[in-house]
């Protein structure tokens, strides 16, 4: 196991290179360079020239990458065109939101797609199958932001069941330690906060939530169709073994594996919807500002944001690598 998780962490390495590279030579591939994509209509010759002398693009392209890997190895992400702070701060103080939303989000896709999915799969062919699958297909096929668009406008807007915008009511006065509000709600025994947080998050969360719960459900279906009808799980059946054990620990279990690399894939495209969630709520995370760093042309902000992002995902995907010696334990030895 931790030659697989020194294997996994060396190939990080190799990956990030290849993404600032990419990143790199995106933003100087911009029309008429980088300089004019950040002036816009004020893109005169000498403020053309101006911005290029500041941030060092007339010098020879291999001199800037080597100059802004550099920045990137002392943990330099650069500064903000438009707030004018380090983009590593900017991003510090809005992650713990995107990740409380995500980790909602993907709590009510985990749980609600496993149980939709094994149940589907337990009930072939029966009209509770056919109902999952095309709740299913709903789900993968409505867009996230006209989703929640309409959570928003039914259950904030008209029914006012839940709020619409932020993280936390105006007139909640809360401490705040990790900056992930339930938790902080929680640790300080200041419940209201908490409540009134969950309450903040319920909408969105069941926004980002609908397309992996979707493609969960799904998968966990069609794995445990495939599973139930192997040979091994007939033979726990026929040597006697209960049903409530061939299920947790021969059927489940088995199962589970494909399961558990969607689960980690589905990460990527929560953050990837946060950008669109976050935005419809006027929720405070990495993807609303995301959405204004693109509308800004505030490109240090996107090619931090992106690399840290994708730091996010791969450490994600090392967790379900490791997962897999949890729930086969085949495969810690490989």
């Amino acid at each position: 196991m931790l030659r697989l998780i020194l294997r996994r962490l060396a190939l990080l390495v190799p990956t990030l290179f290849g993404l600032s590279v990419l990143l790199f030579l995106w933003v100087r591939a911009l029309p008429g360079g980088p300089a004019a994509a950040l002036l816009g209509e004020r893109a005169t010759p000498e403020a053309v020239a101006e911005i290029n002398r500041l941030y060092g693009f007339d010098r020879p392209l291999h001199e800037q990458y080597v100059r802004y890997l550099g920045q990137l190895l002392q943990g330099n992400f650069g500064t903000s065109l438009t707030t004018r702070r380090p983009v590593m701060e900017e991003f510090t103080n809005r992650f713990p939101a995107t990740v409380e939303l995500t980790i909602w989000a993907i709590l009510i896709a985990v749980v609600v797609g496993i149980a939709l999915g094994y149940v589907a799969a337990r009930r072939h062919g029966s009209l509770v199958d056919n109902a999952a699958v095309v709740a299913s297909l709903v789900g993968v096929t409505v867009p996230v932001f006209f989703l929640a668009f309409i959570l928003k406008f039914v259950f904030a807007v008209r029914l006012g069941w839940f709020p619409s915008t932020g993280r936390q009511s105006n007139d909640i006065d809360a401490t705040h330690y990790t900056n992930l509000y339930v938790l902080d709600g929680i640790l300080t025994g200041e419940w209201d906060a908490a409540w009134d947080a969950v309450l903040h998050l319920v909408l969105p969360a069941l926004a980002l939530a609908s397309i992996p719960l979707a493609i969960i459900a799904r998968m966990t279906r069609s794995s445990v169709i495939e599973v139930q009808s192997s040979d091994y799980v007939r033979t726990a059946v026929a040597k006697g073994l209960r049903p409530p054990r061939v299920r947790n620990r021969v059927l489940l279990r088995n199962a589970l594996l494909p399961v558990a690399t969607t689960i980690g894939l589905q990460v990527g495209l929560l953050l990837s919807g946060a950008v669109l969630t976050e935005t419809v709520f006027s929720y405070p995370g990495i993807g609303g500002f995301l959405a204004t760093a693109i509308s800004s042309a505030d490109y240090p902000v996107l090619q931090g944001f992106i690399l840290l992002i994708a730091l996010v995902y791969a450490l994600v995907n090392l967790a379900v690598d490791i997962s897999y010696g949890i729930i086969d334990p085949r495969l810690r030895t490989r």
